[in-house]
């Protein structure tokens, strides 16, 4: 399995590369499906979600925007057939796992993966692992009620996206460390010039940025 779970999506050419390679060749004309279902319950601007899909034109991928919440299954499901790569977007981390339980995605990503890169933005990322609920609830101190907690389990760690973000304050070394202690899986919190680039569970980190680690097997 191939995934690039990023904070802020294609922001820089490393980043960029290393979907490339995921995918084995150049991006250009590459059928992308994004996913925006995360963004729906966010209020104000969303201008961080239009220069996302910007950042997908420009590397050259051919986008198609696919709403799991707004289409049913026998609509978005050959959509995302058709694709080589699926992108989650960023947003509420808890619509977004509870519109991929509901719609029937969940079910379906098993077999999509042998064949396409999983690619996520924020909330896109952080369900890619066992639980959204410490992701969320413990460093990200948002006050939620967590009727979902299970995660995708792509992924055998957490991921903590928007490290020292002037728009996620709370998201710092400290805040994190002390977070850290009350979480089993190992954590990796990135900055929005970072990603990680996995292939069958092997994680290699892609920064231009800043990166931490806790709860690492040594």
């Amino acid at each position: 399995m191939k995934l690039l779970l990023t904070s802020d999506g294609l922001s820089n050419a490393s980043i960029s590369k290393a979907l490339e390679e995921l995918l084995g060749k150049s991006a250009q004309g590459v059928k992308l499906a994004f996913i925006p279902t995360a963004a729906n319950v966010e209020p104000g601007d969303k201008s961080w979600m239009i220069n996302d899909l910007n950042n997908f034109r420009k590397t050259g991928f051919e986008v198609d925007i696919v709403d799991i919440s707004a289409v049913s299954k026998v609509v978005w499901l050959p959509r995302l057939q058709e694709a080589e790569l699926l992108f989650l977007g960023g947003g509420n981390t808890f619509h977004l796992m509870h519109w991929v339980k509901q719609s029937g995605l969940q079910e379906e990503l098993p077999e999509l993966l042998k064949t396409r890169v999983y690619a996520g933005i924020s909330a896109g990322s952080c369900i890619a692992g066992p639980t959204i609920y410490n992701s969320v609830q413990k460093s990200l101190w948002r006050k939620v009620r967590a009727e979902i907690k299970e995660g995708l389990g792509l992924v055998d760690f957490q991921f903590i996206p928007h490290l020292n973000s002037p728009y996620f304050k709370n998201i710092r070394e400290d805040n994190l460390k002390k977070a850290a202690k009350d979480l089993t899986d190992p954590v990796y919190a990135l900055d929005d010039n970072s990603a990680l680039k996995i292939v069958d569970g092997k994680v290699e980190v892609i920064s231009e940025g800043n990166y931490l680690t806790f709860n690492l097997l040594q």
